[in-house]
């Protein structure tokens, strides 16, 4: 018997060792499929706001005629909402246990999304008698939207995160993304071959309502078979007694102080780090950059470019979304390779690049235009995309530092949004005020001198060129101090963070 509880210990080890292949091929069966869970949100989602962002602005300015005091009073709302939303939702997302499961928070809110995003598209009346109803339907459209694409949004983001923290599998989960946002992102090029865009607009609402159908189905899909490795992880609360009584003293301690942290509290201790100022500052560019891109790129083509070349503004505007998506694949191995910190910085400096280069050539050449377009569209979106590598690294050093149970995803996310929400109703109010300076209310009337329409030509010309120049000479000085620079070749941090969970 001595023999056999000798040797019961070596079988055990030996058995454990033979696991290990077994386990770390059911481990990669999971993650690729809440990987493609997670694609499937992203489609989703991605199918609507791709259509929303490029169309909302061109449907209330050219056919419901929102006047410029109503549509910049729906953008201040707006901005305030936003400003009010994201940090509220996450906080209950992250604190509370109802609401802190990512997959039922995606099956509620799916079905409202969807419909969210159809307000934009039907009229609730006439507006050439009631002018004040299509301010009140912009106001209404965008609050609607934006609230369900916030609710959904920081489920996504907080996936990203939470489904693996390996620096590789998040390189691969933003593969993952990208195949999926470049399959959405095809609904521009899809709207423009089968709705002419807005110019057949009965076509274009039946298009809308078929994608808001097909983008429900997919975030079904997520809210099903997602799984995050913090699954069955309780989250602290006061309510649950029989969690506190299984945790020794130094634990439940720790848990309550977390539940404690009042919402102020718990933003300046994310807030206050160097990193994250920088990071947030650069992104309210970058959104700015992204958000006038996809608002203005039709109306400033579709002026700029000869009317003659109806099929190459088709193609620019379907390139323009799809483009994108290609790019951030190519980009990945790089970014796998550099680190996301110098592939963005590279990237500020080719924008300033490009825009020297479109000063020199000049306005009166459309194929060049038409080029210009494309990349102005492709790398500040594709460089988007890589954001969230950023505020993983910032997710995982906070976690850390305060020694978290549990990552604090969505609400670093929502401090994010603070950043990237505010520019995307200034950058409209900004851009709708130089147009209306330079005539643009004139144009739609047909009231406008041919003189005037030179100088709005101008105008538009002057805008697309500064943008990305003055954009990215501020990103360029903003971004060199950044620090985390070395998170694609250092021993990722997830290992530590995993050892103090099992540790718990």
């Amino acid at each position: 018997m001595g023999e056999i509880k000798g040797k019961s210990p070596l079988l055990s080890d030996d058995t454990h060792q033979n696991d290990i292949p077994t386990q770390n091929r059911m481990a990669a069966i999971h993650f690729h499929r809440s990987a493609l869970a997670f694609a499937c949100l992203t489609f989703g989602g991605s199918l609507m706001s791709s259509i929303f962002k490029f169309y909302y602005v061109k449907i209330f300015l050219n056919h419901y005629h929102v006047s410029q005091g109503w549509f910049d009073f729906a953008q201040i709302c707006y901005l305030i909402w936003n400003a009010v939303n994201d940090p509220l939702f996450a906080y209950f997302q992250d604190n509370y246990a109802f609401f802190r499961s990512r997959r039922h928070n995606v099956l509620f809110a799916a079905p409202f999304y969807s419909l969210s995003f159809l307000l934009a598209w039907f009229p609730w009346g006439d507006y050439t008698s009631h002018p004040w109803l299509a301010g009140v339907h912009l106001l209404v459209a965008l609050s609607c939207y934006d609230t369900m694409f916030t609710l959904v949004g920081l489920v996504n983001c907080a996936l990203f995160v939470e489904i693996s923290q390996k620096y590789e599998d998040r390189i691969l989960l933003t593969r993952y993304n990208q195949i999926a946002s470049l399959l959405a992102s095809s609904s521009i090029l899809f709207s423009q071959i089968f709705c002419d865009g807005l110019n057949n607009i009965e076509a274009f609402r039946v298009f809308v309502i078929i994608v808001a159908l097909i983008s429900w189905v997919a975030m079904t899909y997520t809210g099903l078979y997602v799984k995050t490795q913090y699954d069955g992880v309780p989250v602290p609360s006061n309510t649950h007694s029989q969690y506190l009584k299984n945790l020794n003293e130094s634990q439940k301690s720790q848990d309550e102080e977390d539940n404690s942290l009042s919402p102020w509290t718990q933003f300046k201790q994310i807030c206050r780090e160097k990193n994250v100022l920088l990071f947030l500052a650069v992104n309210f560019l970058q959104s700015f950059h992204s958000t006038y891109i996809s608002n203005f790129l039709s109306i400033f083509g579709d002026e700029l470019l000869p009317a003659n070349m109806a099929i190459v503004k088709k193609f620019v505007y379907g390139a323009a979304f799809i483009i994108p998506q290609i790019l951030v694949l190519c980009l990945s191995p790089i970014v796998g390779k550099k680190g996301y910190y110098q592939v963005m910085l590279w990237s500020y400096g080719i924008k300033m690049g490009y825009a020297v280069i479109a000063v020199l050539i000049g306005r009166h050449e459309p194929m060049f235009l038409a080029l210009f377009f494309i990349i102005e569209s492709s790398i500040p979106n594709a460089i988007y995309s890589f954001q969230g590598l950023p505020i993983s690294d910032i997710v995982d050093g906070d976690q850390i530092r305060y020694n978290r149970r549990l990552p604090l995803s969505a609400s670093v996310f929502s401090y994010n949004a603070l950043a990237v929400k505010p520019p995307e109703s200034l950058a409209p109010i900004l851009i709708v005020s130089i147009l209306n300076r330079n005539h643009y209310q004139d144009k739609l009337t047909g009231t406008m001198s041919s003189q005037q329409h030179n100088e709005l030509q101008s105008a538009m010309f002057l805008v697309m060129c500064a943008m990305p120049f003055v954009i990215g000479l501020l990103q360029m000085i903003v971004w060199r101090p950044y620090s985390i620079r070395d998170s694609h070749i250092t021993i990722p941090k997830h290992t530590e963070i995993q050892n103090k969970l099992k540790q718990s």
